[in-house]
């Protein structure tokens, strides 16, 4: 009985593997008589093709890709157009904003000078530009100056020389007259300024400065780390009008005797050391017997009606101190 079971089964499995062949071929064969054409979706006079779903959304997504460069585009354009007026702008502020010419000499007594020089370095290159430092000192046995000033990132000329001193004064007094020769010598055309290494300033002061004309003076605060009071020197003014100086008490003070001005009290327009019909000189900065530093103070004092008092507020405002340590 068990084995006449079997022989059903097998049996049935075969007619049923017989009928679903059977009905694949004759699927088959009446599918290749079909017409072979594309459906279409007719709408009035309109035909579409409809899309496979991938190439619809590779489509949608290049599309969309595009609008999405062309409105990131147009604020570049935009801002790209707008560099050009900005630049622009930036260049007209920088023409109308003068040059200043900061002097700084270096004595070889100073110990300090490194610390000090780096200090002010600090300061100046807070000052909007433009700017040029000029910094003057005996021929180095190292190179601790240049390399400061490298890494200043301020508009230098690092100039020196030969000479030997025994006196602080006439070392320094040269010193400048070197940095008056090199201004005329390449024309630099700017407001100089004498800058000690002990100066401290208020960054206010450098746009102070740039509005001199012809010569600008402004009170400076002495201090002393070893006193405890502060002297004030400096012109004394009426609004922008200089009428008078405050100087330090000296015994025999004469008429002839010249006035002891602060060498960081006042500034000057560089044009007075190559032009010399305009300003009265007889000869040019470059005539080396000519001690132009003390051309520079005598003008200083002598023309008042071109001097300018700084700030403008009548002068009553410190914007500079000397710091002697």
């Amino acid at each position: 009985m068990g084995s006449l079971d079997r022989s059903k089964k097998k049996v049935h499995l075969w007619k049923k593997a017989a009928v679903h062949f059977l009905l694949c071929f004759m699927m088959g064969f009446f599918t290749g008589f079909a017409p072979n054409r594309k459906t279409s979706i007719s709408s009035g006079n309109a035909t579409m093709s409809p899309q496979p779903v991938e190439a619809f959304h590779q489509e949608k997504t290049r599309n969309f890709n595009i609008s999405l460069l062309v409105e990131a585009a147009e604020p570049a354009e935009e801002e790209q157009n707008n560099n050009p007026q900005q630049e622009k702008e930036e260049t007209e502020e920088l023409d109308i904003r003068r040059l200043v010419i900061v002097i700084t000499p270096m004595s070889t007594r100073n110990k300090l000078r490194g610390p000090l020089l780096r200090r002010l370095a600090s300061t100046l290159k807070l000052v909007a530009q433009p700017l040029l430092w000029i910094v003057v000192e005996q021929q180095p046995e190292d190179s601790e100056v240049s390399e400061t000033l490298r890494r200043s990132g301020i508009m230098y000329r690092h100039v020196v020389f030969k000479e030997n001193f025994t006196d602080t004064t006439s070392e320094m007094d040269f010193q400048r007259n070197v940095a008056l020769n090199h201004i005329e010598h390449h024309r630099l055309t700017g407001i100089v300024h004498f800058a000690g290494l002990s100066n401290v300033y208020d960054l206010a002061f450098f746009e102070e400065i740039r509005a001199v004309e012809g010569f600008g003076a402004w009170p400076i605060a002495k201090l002393s780390a070893n006193r405890k009071k502060v002297v004030i020197e400096g012109p004394v003014c009426d609004s922008s009008e200089v009428v008078g100086w405050h100087l330090k008490k000296m015994n025999n003070v004469t008429d002839a005797t010249p006035l002891p001005l602060h060498i960081s009290s006042f500034a000057f327009n560089s044009s007075i050391l190559w032009d010399p019909e305009r300003w009265g000189r007889t000869s040019s900065v470059q005539d080396s017997s000519q001690n132009s530093i003390g051309f520079v103070r005598k003008e200083v004092l002598e023309e008042e009606a071109k001097l300018k008092g700084i700030p403008t507020e009548g002068c009553s405002k410190v914007l500079l101190w000397d710091l002697k340590m």
